[in-house]
């Protein structure tokens, strides 16, 4: 099976219960698609994303062997 790599950080880790998922490339053509596979809940607005460690966004293109990562929008004062 081809599979993408999908890594949750900081309170994505924590609400997921994972660090870590692989899910079958098969059919996922974007971010959104993998992001739709993982979760049932929307994702929220500014978070940041990378593929193979470089920013991207839920329409970039993604492939088998990919890493996805998402990390929560940052926020502070």
């Amino acid at each position: 099976m081809a599979s993408i790599t999908v890594r949750y950080f900081a309170s994505f880790r924590e609400r997921l219960g994972r660090s870590e998922d692989r899910v079958d490339a098969a059919g996922v053509g974007c971010v959104a698609d993998v992001w739709t596979r993982v979760s049932a809940e929307p994702l929220p607005a500014n978070t940041l994303i990378a593929i193979n460690q470089e920013y991207a966004s839920l329409e970039s293109a993604v492939r088998a062997g990919d890493e996805v990562a998402f990390f929560p929008p940052v926020t502070g004062g």
